[in-house]
This record gives C-alpha cells, sequence and structure tokens, in this order.
C-alpha cells in the first residue's frame, strides 16, 4: 500500500482527502456515515461574528453538471460556535484535524472572529479565510476580487492569530496568481481553491431565476477543468506554499491530477451530497493508481505535471 500521508503547511494529515466547507456542516451532521479517523481532515462552515439565517428559499438548484447554492453562509456565529455542544466542544473530540472557515463583512470583523478562535484554539488546525465575501466598507465589493482588499483581509487575521491560515481564492477573477502571492505575502500560509464560479439558473415557465437570490455559487463536476488550470497557475505563482485543491472532485483519479498540478491536499465538497462514502472511496482509489503505477507515496506526485 502506498503511503497517503501529507505534510499541509505543519499539519499532518493521514491521507490528502478534506472535506470542503459548506458541504459538511460541522461534523456532528456525518456522525454515524462517515468515520472522521479515516478522512484527512474536515472543514466546517463558514463562523462569523454574528448569527446569521441566510438566504431566503429556494437556495439550491441542481444545474447540469452540478449544483448552484445561495446558502447566504448560514451559521450559528461566534459565541454559540464556541461554546455549544454541537459545535466547537464536539469537533474538539474527533480523531481528524479541524479547520474552521472564518468570514466577515469588514476587515475588522474578520480579525474579531480571529481573535476569538485564538482565544479558543484548543482542536483547531488551522482557519480558512473565506475573502469571497462582500465589503460592506468598499461598495460591496468582494474581498477576493480585489488582491489589496485581500491583502488586508490576510494581514488582520494574521496578526490576530497564531493559528496556520489557509486563505480560500475565489476564481471569479483574471489572474489567480496575483492573488496567490497578494495573501501568501500577508501573511497567509497555505491556499485553498477554488471557490464556486458564480452562476444563473432559470425557470422559463415563470422567467425568474431558480435561486430567490437570482445568482448563485456553482460547483460540481463541471469546474473541475477550470479548478485544475487555477491551481497550477497559483502553485507556479507560489511554489512553496501548500495548497488545498478543490472543484469537481468526484474520485481518487481527480484527486491525483490536482496534486499532479499542485495541490498538496484535495477538498471534496458537492460529492458529499450524493455519496458521502466517496470520502473513503476517493483515497482507497488512489492507493490502487499509486499502487499500480509502482509510486511508493503521493507526496511523489505533487506537482509533477509535465508541460
Amino acid at each position: 500500500m502506498a503511503d497517503l500521508s501529507v505534510n499541509l503547511g505543519g499539519i499532518l494529515l493521514r491521507n490528502p482527502v478534506v472535506t470542503a466547507s459548506g458541504t459538511f456542516g460541522y461534523g456532528e451532521e456525518y456522525a454515524g456515515l462517515v468515520p472522521f479517523e479515516k478522512l484527512g481532515a474536515i472543514t466546517v462552515k463558514g463562523v462569523s461574528p454574528f448569527a446569521n439565517d441566510g438566504n431566503p428559499m429556494p437556495r439550491t438548484t441542481e444545474v447540469f453538471g452540478g449544483m448552484l447554492n445561495a446558502i447566504g453562509l448560514e451559521n450559528p456565529g461566534i459565541d454559540k460556535f464556541l461554546k455549544n455542544e454541537h459545535y466547537l466542544p464536539y469537533l474538539r473530540t474527533l480523531d481528524c484535524p479541524v479547520i474552521v472557515n472564518m468570514w466577515g463583512r469588514s476587515v475588522e470583523q474578520y480579525a474579531e472572529v480571529a481573535a476569538r478562535l485564538e482565544a479558543e484554539k484548543q482542536g483547531i488546525a488551522a482557519l480558512e479565510i473565506n475573502i469571497s465575501c462582500p465589503n460592506v466598507k468598499a461598495g460591496g465589493i468582494a474581498f477576493g476580487t480585489d488582491p489589496v482588499q485581500a491583502a488586508k483581509v490576510v494581514s488582520a487575521v494574521r496578526a490576530a492569530t497564531s493559528i496556520p491560515l489557509i486563505t480560500k481564492l475565489s476564481p471569479n477573477v483574471t489572474r489567480i496568481g496575483d492573488f496567490a502571492k497578494a495573501v501568501v505575502d500577508a501573511g497567509s500560509d497555505m491556499i485553498s481553491l477554488i471557490n464556486t464560479l458564480t452562476g444563473l439558473a432559470i425557470d422559463l415557465e415563470t422567467r425568474r431565476s431558480k435561486l430567490a437570490n437570482f445568482t448563485g455559487g456553482f460547483s460540481g463536476p463541471a469546474l473541475k477543468p477550470v479548478a485544475l488550470r487555477m491551481v497550477y497557475e497559483a502553485h507556479q505563482a507560489v511554489p512553496n506554499t501548500p495548497i488545498v485543491g478543490m472543484g469537481g472532485v468526484r474520485n481518487g483519479h481527480d484527486a491525483l491530477e490536482f496534486m499532479m498540478a499542485g495541490a498538496t491536499a484535495v477538498g471534496v465538497g458537492t460529492a458529499i451530497f450524493g455519496n458521502p462514502k466517496c470520502l473513503l472511496e476517493i483515497p482507497e482509489e488512489m492507493n490502487r493508481w499509486l499502487d499500480a503505477h509502482g509510486v511508493a507515496s503521493v507526496r511523489e506526485i505533487i506537482g509533477s505535471l509535465q508541460r
């Protein structure tokens, strides 16, 4: 059996498979379905300074090649996350690294969440900074589509915590390498990509969007070629920075492609909704490929894509 363990910025993972934020709840939702001790790591839904109900229904719809979601970052807020038995206290009992996704509507709010998590950091392996949120102090432009604003967020979070940082990059930009450099230079230890692409689905009979929010985030298998290209470009821009690559991963071959493009670990999201056991099947499929090709360790293929 090949060695599937990887070192993600100092976090030791038994295998490269990480659950993507927003697709695995806060872990407890999948208790009994997935043995946590067989996962590389889990990433929880985003946590903000305030409780957030998210967007009105309908907020998900299936489309060709994937799905659209406009959940609206629903979450219990930092106070409840830290103290309620169903959130951080429960996550501390799991036998796998826990990554906490976080967000805010201003630079100050990001720093506030980071400081609160720093004070309660037992059981938190890393923070994932979601910079795809609108900056209410800058006319609503998403932090993740402006490298200067992205760097400001990362810098503020870095100043507020010693926990390892992963910055989740938006694909809704032209030069992903510039954003990778900006957040790494600002203090991010790692990056993850890609977040969802903005999409629209129309109901022909009502002539309205299928989502109450009008647009939503597009995820699923159709994203994979775009995600692979962006992971490759980000790896070229910051070759010494660990990457969590994601976007349409359904099986072990998908995961291996992301690692060849430069990812150290691989995020699985939309596929979980149809088959939670894919989180167990993907490492098994990776192992079979590695054994068949005489590769002793999955680490050997990271960044091995040839031009």
